[in-house]
């Protein structure tokens, strides 16, 4: 997802108790398909409408776009850009310690929007559960 418009922002106070818990919400898509001692795959289907919660970002990642949608992507300063991933984009994130990256994803495109994160467990970074 890349940010090919300019930054908007918007009303934080709508989101409030979300982006309080947002720091100890550390699933980055809604179910997880695959997990070993390297590896925690999650998919995610994003509704035309509906949107995935604010959350945690603290392992590097990569991510893979399958259904591509336009969608808005916001950041608990109260910015945000709208973003249109295409199918097969690929992004790497590396955080090093003490990083991290709190965003939630809304589609607000027409049709469904499906991505595959892949967190690299082994990657240095203080690994915990899809629970904690």
């Amino acid at each position: 997802m890349s940010d090919e418009t300019a930054v908007p922002t918007y009303d934080v106070d709508e989101f409030q108790d979300e982006l309080k818990a947002a720091k100890d919400n550390l699933a980055v898509g809604n179910v997880v398909w695959f997990e070993n001692e390297s590896v925690r795959v999650w998919g995610s289907t994003i509704e035309p409408g509906t949107r995935v919660p604010f959350h945690n970002h603290t392992i590097d990642y990569f991510w893979v776009c399958v259904r591509a949608s336009s969608a808005f992507q916001r950041f608990e300063d109260g910015t945000g850009r709208y973003i249109e991933p295409t199918v097969g984009q690929v992004s790497f994130q590396r955080y090093g310690p003490g990083e991290n990256l709190i965003h939630d994803l809304e589609n607000v495109g027409d049709s469904p929007l499906e991505i595959v994160t892949v967190e690299l467990l082994d990657s240095g970074q203080r690994p915990h559960t899809h629970s904690d």
